[in-house]
């Protein structure tokens, strides 16, 4: 049994209990023989889905009942705390695993990702006694799915600007308002909502976090059609939606601390055991290349080396962030959005009018070039990013307070 020490020996024990564990439960991938079946093939961008609803929908049983399989057998949750359902293990066990698993067929697990990370580092840092015992354990073993509600359709990239509001009612807080580009709001039970409960000359005071029921009375969720036909996100109305004070995250008026936590744990998370959706587009860029008659363009291969050279980077600086979690986390967000741009303006220039006048393959590119720009928004913009590293990393000073619009 692993002690829990990062020992080697309890590490190579581990190590074999994943082993007996992958092998006994999923096929290993089958070595392809001759072409890729390019008609199907996509590369998966984190958040943004791509396929038809039911494909949608069935891929959240999929994952739910692979994550289930994975907490029965005490590997849902390896560094969480031993006493909410984890294995309460350092990360290099679950690096390890990470690495395992990578080798077998596993169904994705992203569609929970909202709330085995953003949720789950909320309720562990802010919720009561009673949540944590009670919906930790369910959001790692996928029993309970969770979204997240903090845009707005008119505060922007700014969360301090949120109009949804909140008033206490004898013991119940009664929520109204609008929520933005939700992802997996239609499959989800539970909504991480910021709502205001107080006026305030700053308006990162007065804001308070909740957890809320997706299925609750008053709850309205509408899809929002991307420019790819997709519908990745959805818009969510909130009208007179109840909500228990047990049910409150953190203090009353002290909502912008858990805000804080979740999107920290959402940047240190980007693409954590996962390929990251650059690195994928350059595999197949590179199989673009002889079909194209590329390989003897010199400017082809002097961008390929370029973005090759970004990825590497980004993989390097995402094993940094889960050793060192925290405000550097914003740089493996930056790196990913930044390069899936290059990789799919690359793709556009190495296929020219290919990329809307064809079928099979160049349609994945065109579909890749029309959800890249999202990847930017996501999480936290670029620019909140870049603001981030500056005031909280290097220490530079805060942009001034912007007063009656100037």
């Amino acid at each position: 049994m692993v002690t829990g020490t990062t020992g080697q020996t309890d590490l190579h024990a581990f190590a074999n209990e994943v082993d007996q564990f992958l092998s006994r439960t999923l096929p290993r991938p089958e070595v392809a023989v001759g072409s890729r079946d390019d008609e199907s093939d996509v590369i998966e961008v984190h958040g943004l889905e791509r396929r038809p609803e039911p494909d949608a929908a069935a891929a959240v049983v999929a994952a739910a009942a692979w994550q289930a399989l994975r907490f029965d057998a005490d590997l849902g949750w390896i560094t969480g705390p031993r006493r909410y359902g984890g294995r309460e293990l350092p990360p290099e066990f679950e690096r390890l695993y990470v690495e395992r698993e990578s080798a077998y067929d596993v169904p994705d697990v992203t569609p929970l990702n909202v709330g085995i990370k953003m949720l789950s580092a909320a309720i562990l840092g802010h919720g009561g006694e009673h949540l944590r015992q009670t919906v930790l354990p369910a959001l790692h073993r996928g029993d309970l799915i969770g979204c997240q509600l903090f845009s707005e359709p008119d505060a922007g990239s700014d969360l301090s600007a949120v109009r949804s509001s909140a008033t206490l009612h004898e013991g119940t807080w009664e929520l109204v308002g609008e929520k933005v580009w939700t992802s997996k709001a239609q499959f989800s039970d539970l909504g991480l909502c910021i709502a205001r409960t107080a006026v305030a000359q700053d308006p990162h005071v007065g804001l308070t976090m909740f957890l809320v029921d997706m299925h609750a009375p008053g709850v309205e969720i509408r899809p929002l059609r991307q420019m790819n036909g997709h519908a990745s996100f959805n818009h969510v109305l909130l009208d007179g939606v109840r909500v228990p004070d047990a049910h409150r995250l953190g203090d009353v008026g002290e909502g912008w601390a858990v805000v804080r936590t979740t999107l920290m744990s959402e940047r240190a998370g980007v693409g954590k055991g996962a390929k990251d959706p650059a690195g994928h587009a350059l595999d197949r860029m590179l199989e673009l290349v002889p079909r194209l008659g590329l390989g003897g363009d010199s400017l082809v291969r002097q961008e390929l080396a370029d973005l090759y050279s970004r990825v590497r980077i980004a993989e390097f600086a995402s094993q940094r962030s889960q050793v060192a979690p925290g405000p550097a986390g914003s740089i493996n967000k930056l790196f990913r959005s930044r390069n899936l741009q290059r990789a799919s303006t690359l793709a556009g220039k190495m296929l020219g009018p290919r990329v809307v006048a064809s079928g099979g393959v160049d349609a994945m590119w065109g579909d890749l070039i029309l959800c890249a720009p999202g990847v930017r928004l996501g999480g936290g913009t670029d620019e909140i990013q870049l603001n981030v590293l500056a005031e909280r990393v290097l220490g530079l000073p805060r942009d001034p307070p912007i007063i009656d619009g100037k």
